[in-house]
């Protein structure tokens, strides 16, 4: 049996009871610090790292008696974010100094900033942790815990992509709780992008419960798309990659020409992304979005969802893009007339849904967006 002190994200109990799979009456868990160390936030991430500092103590939850399979689980979970346990000596609550196990990084491999708060991040991560986790837990005994780190960023947009679906309203006509019974559910796939199977019931229109069947969904995460205009110059730029999907299907013409789009990052917003997403490809500073609309592409096989926009901006100062060399991303970039967008929509050359839906857009709201340019 194993005495774990955890001073991070595993001080949120129900994470902590995620990975064991099991609940708290069934672990032993105290309230205890480490002297001489704290627990602080790293720069740019949402998880603290544990240091050695002089007057600090770093506050936490001492586990007692953990199995081997506890501890298979928890390093499972921590695994790929290269920890080493070491041997502490921690002090309880009523002044008890015990010897336990502590995850610590690699020297040097975090850069930290002020003391860690466990309340801010339960705030703004706790949710988001757990559904991740939910399925980083689903692969123990299919991928090893560094495969697993190198997925987790997809993991946790896919994460966020779910929350962010249950925020939005319910259906007023169904009783998701009543109306779909899930008989069971499998992630069959991970990569960066995952498949999710499930074997469910659905009410049909007659009132009966279907038969069970079998479905699968290709899920991505939520993503931002931006067809940026200029309204002076009555003009759009498109930008064209290759796609591999698209050549995976059989396409002839796999380099598609599109609009500017990106996975949104959990913690940002759609309109950051769009953003962001328009310096990184195309180079553009936009100086505001036009909400074109928010949907599902292809709802009968994917889970993707999009925010589409019309982003305004000046086409004179295009700047250096062409996408980042860490995602593979080789762009090029085009500027054509309103005219000859609309043309080329017309003879269906575009493959790209996203981009015909913002440009039919345009072509409905592009004499306001010019008349405002001239106020």
């Amino acid at each position: 049996m194993v005495d774990l002190f955890v001073y991070g994200t595993l001080r949120h109990v129900p994470l902590l009871e995620l990975i064991l799979g099991r609940t708290g009456p069934d672990l032993d868990v105290r309230e205890a610090h480490l002297p001489g160390h704290g627990a602080f936030a790293v720069v740019d991430q949402p998880f603290p790292a544990i240091e050695e500092r002089e007057g600090h103590r770093a506050p936490g939850l001492l586990l007692r008696g953990l199995s081997q399979d506890d501890m298979d689980a928890l390093n499972f979970y921590e695994g790929g974010f290269d920890y080493t346990l070491r041997r502490m000596d921690v002090t309880l609550q009523d002044g008890t100094v015990c010897p336990a196990d502590v995850y610590f990084p690699e020297p040097g491999l975090w850069p930290t900033g002020d003391v860690w708060d466990l309340a801010q991040w339960q705030d703004k991560w706790g949710a988001l942790s757990l559904r991740a986790a939910e399925e980083v837990m689903a692969y123990r005994g299919r991928l090893t815990a560094a495969e697993v780190a190198e997925r987790f960023r997809p993991i946790r947009i896919r994460a966020a992509a779910w929350l962010a679906a249950q925020d939005r309203p319910a259906d007023p006509d169904h009783d998701l709780s009543r109306d779909v019974v899930v008989h069971a559910h499998k992630r069959a796939y991970v990569n960066f992008f995952a498949m999710e199977e499930m074997d469910l019931q659905f009410r049909r229109y007659d009132g009966s419960l279907s038969p069970v069947v079998n479905r699968e969904a290709a899920l991505v995460g939520q993503a931002s798309v931006v067809l940026p205009y200029d309204p002076r110059r009555d003009a759009v730029l498109l930008i064209e990659q290759f796609r591999a999907a698209t050549y995976i299907a059989g396409c002839r013409t796999p380099w598609m020409w599109e609009p500017v789009a990106g996975l949104i990052d959990p913690g940002e917003t759609a309109e950051q992304a769009a953003h962001r997403e328009a310096q990184e490809e195309a180079g553009l500073s936009l100086t505001s979005l036009e909400p074109v609309t928010r949907a599902y592409p292809s709802s009968g096989a994917s889970g993707e969802f999009l925010h589409i926009f019309v982003g305004i901006c000046d086409l004179d100062t295009v700047g250096e893009g062409g996408g980042l060399d860490s995602e593979n991303e080789d762009i090029r970039s085009q500027i054509l007339s309103f005219d000859a967008l609309m043309e080329g929509i017309d003879a269906q050359i575009y493959q790209d849904m996203p981009l015909v839906t913002a440009a039919l857009w345009l072509a409905r709201h592009r004499d306001r967006l010019r008349r405002a340019q001239t106020m």
